[in-house]
C-alpha cells in the first residue's frame, strides 16, 4: 500500500499525463492495429507506463505482434509469477529470444515505466535489447537469451498488433496503461521519454513531442473520448502518423485520470482476507460471493491526517453490507468493518439496517441503503470525525465542514497518535449471510457519473458534491495535504 504516494511529483516542465486506459481482463479489452506495410524489424523502441491490477494470477499480455502458434510473435507480458518478459518465438513455439526479469512487479498501487530499446544490428548481444524500469537499466534476468545479429522481430510486419492481449489466446491484460510510445527505426534513449526529478529522485515522464516516430510509429495518450477508430477515439494515435487503433470492448468509463503523474487509490488485492473477493475494473470493484465469510477489502492508500472523501456504489447486497474505514492496526483481522475499536462501519441490507458499527457493537444511526445506492464516506482526520452520506445526503444531519464541533458525525475516532493505529484506509465488505459487490470511486470511477464533481484542487469525478475542504485520495493531494 501507499502511505505517501508513488510518482506524486510534477512531471518535467509542468508536464502532466491527463489520462490512462483501464483494461479489464474479464471484458476482453484490447486495442488492435495491422500496419499497412512492413518497416524496420531490427530497430525500434517500446515505452509505456503501467499500473497492474491482477498480481500473482495468470499470464497478462501488454503488447504483442502476430498470432499465437501460427506465426512469429513478439510480445511484452507479465508472467503469472509477476516477472516481466520480452520475447520472440515462432510456431512450436521456438524461442528466438527471451529476457525474463528476476524482478517481480507485484505492487498494484504503483505505476511502473517500462522502456525497451531494440537494435539487433549491434555486435554485442547485450546491446541488442535494453530494458529500463523507472529509468534504471534492468540487468538481472532469470532467462537472458538475446537475438542473433540482424534478427528480424515480428514487430512492424503486416500482421495484427495488439495492446492488451496475445492475439489468438486469452491472456488479457488487467490494469492501467498510459503514455504508450512506439518508435519505428530508432532505438531511443530512455531519457528521451523520462527523467529523474531533481528534488525527489522519482522517475517521471517528459513530453515526447520531439520524437521522430518513423513509418509505423505511434503515440497513444488515451485522452480522447469515444470508441471509434479515428482521431476522436481512445485508440487515437497522436504522433501525427494517424496510426489509430481499433477499440475493442473498452467504453468511455475506461478512460481514467489515474495516471503516472497522479496516482489514485483503488482497492488493494494484496489485502484480500481469506482470498474471498474478486477484483475487477482496475481494482475499483470488489465482489464477495461466499455468504459464510465475514470480511472486508481496503484502499491502496492509507492516511493519517487531512480530510478525505470517497464514494462507494452498492452494486449488489442482500443482508449485511458494511462500508467505512479501518486502521492499519486492525486490518489483519480480516473481519467485518466495525468489529474492533479502530474500525468504523455503516451497515445496509436487510439486517441491522442503517446502523453504525464499532468495536463489535451496533447502534441506531441513519437510513438503510441497498442496491444502486451510493454511499459517501467523509473522513476528517484533523478533527477525528467520520460522516456518511446516502445518495448525496449526509445522514444524521451530518455536517462534514463543522470541524471540531462534529455536527451529526457518525463517529469520533479514538485512535492514538501512533502508527499503525493512526493510519486509516477506506474499507468495504460484509458480515456473514450476505454476498456483496461494491464499486468504489476515489475520483477516477469505473461506473458512469451523471453530474461530475471535483474537489478544491480540481481532481476527481464524483457523483455528488465533495464537502468543502475534503479531497480525493490521490498522490497530488497527498503531497499537499497528507
Amino acid at each position: 500500500m501507499i502511505i505517501l504516494g508513488t510518482n506524486s511529483v510534477k512531471a518535467a516542465g509542468g508536464f502532466e499525463v491527463a489520462n490512462s486506459l483501464r483494461f479489464n481482463d474479464g471484458s476482453s479489452d484490447t486495442l488492435t492495429r495491422t500496419p499497412g506495410s512492413a518497416s524496420n524489424r531490427k530497430t525500434f523502441t517500446i515505452s509505456f507506463w503501467v499500473k497492474r491490477s491482477s498480481v500473482d494470477s495468470s499470464h497478462k499480455n501488454v503488447f504483442s505482434s502476430g498470432a499465437y502458434s501460427s506465426t512469429q510473435m513478439t510480445q511484452v507480458f507479465f508472467e503469472a509469477t509477476d516477472e516481466l518478459i520480452f520475447s520472440d518465438f515462432t510456431s512450436s513455439p521456438s524461442q528466438n529470444f527471451n529476457l525474463t526479469t528476476n524482478r517481480k512487479f507485484r505492487d498494484p498501487s504503483a505505476w511502473y515505466h517500462i522502456f525497451i530499446a531494440v537494435d539487433t544490428t549491434q555486435g554485442t548481444a547485450s546491446n541488442r535489447i535494453k530494458i529500463y524500469v523507472n529509468g534504471v537499466r534492468e540487468t538481472s534476468f532469470s532467462t537472458e537469451a538475446y537475438p542473433s545479429v540482424n534478427f528480424d522481430c515480428a514487430i512492424n510486419v503486416n500482421q495484427i498488433h495488439t495492446i492488451g492481449n496475445r492475439n489468438g489466446a486469452s491472456l488479457f491484460f488487467d490494469g492501467y496503461l498510459s503514455e504508450f510510445v512506439f518508435v519505428d527505426g530508432t532505438a531511443q534513449a530512455h531519457t528521451d521519454v523520462g527523467e529523474f526529478d531533481e528534488d525527489s529522485g522519482i522517475w517521471k515522464p517528459i513530453k515526447v513531442s520531439g520524437l521522430t516516430f518513423g513509418t509505423n510509429g505511434f503515440y497513444l495518450e488515451y485522452k480522447q473520448s469515444g470508441t471509434g477508430t479515428n482521431a476522436s477515439g481512445m485508440g487515437a494515435d497522436t504522433s501525427g502518423n494517424t496510426h489509430h487503433f481499433a477499440v475493442n470492448n473498452l467504453t468511455a468509463v475506461d478512460q481514467s485520470t489515474d495516471t503516472c503523474t497522479n496516482n489514485f487509490a483503488t482497492m488493494n488485492p494484496l489485502d484480500n482476507f481469506f482470498a474471498s473477493a474478486t477484483f475487477t475494473e482496475g481494482n475499483t470493484t470488489t465482489a464477495i460471493t461466499s455468504s459464510s465469510i465475514e470480511t472486508y477489502n481496503l484502499s491502496t492508500i492509507g492516511v493519517s491526517s487531512g480530510k478525505w472523501y470517497a464514494e462507494c456504489k452498492v452494486e449488489t447486497t442482500s443482508k449485511n453490507t458494511h462500508i467505512g474505514i479501518v486502521s492499519e492496526a486492525s486490518k489483519g483481522t480480516g473481519d467485518y468493518v466495525g468489529i474492533d475499536a479502530s474500525g468504523y462501519g455503516y451497515a445496509g441490507g436487510t439486517v441491522g439496517v442503517g446502523n453504525k458499527w464499532n468495536n463489535g457493537s451496533q447502534t441506531s444511526y441513519a437510513n438503510n441503503y441497498t442496491t444502486n445506492d451510493i454511499i459517501g464516506v467523509a473522513m476528517d482526520l484533523d478533527n477525528n470525525k467520520i460522516y456518511f452520506s446516502k445518495n448525496g445526503t449526509f445522514q444524521n444531519s451530518g455536517d462534514p465542514t463543522s470541524g471540531a464541533t462534529g455536527t451529526g458525525a457518525a463517529f469520533t475516532i479514538t485512535a492514538s497518535s501512533s502508527t499503525p493505529d493512526r493510519v486509516y484506509y477506506f474499507a468495504g465488505g460484509k458480515r456473514s449471510n450476505d454476498t456483496v459487490k461494491l464499486n468504489w470511486n476515489f475520483g477516477s470511477p469505473s461506473f458512469a457519473i451523471s453530474s461530475g464533481n471535483q474537489d478544491g484542487n480540481g481532481f476527481g469525478n464524483m457523483e455528488f458534491a465533495i464537502p468543502s475542504g475534503y479531497f480525493c485520495l490521490n498522490t497530488k493531494n497527498l503531497a499537499e495535504f497528507g
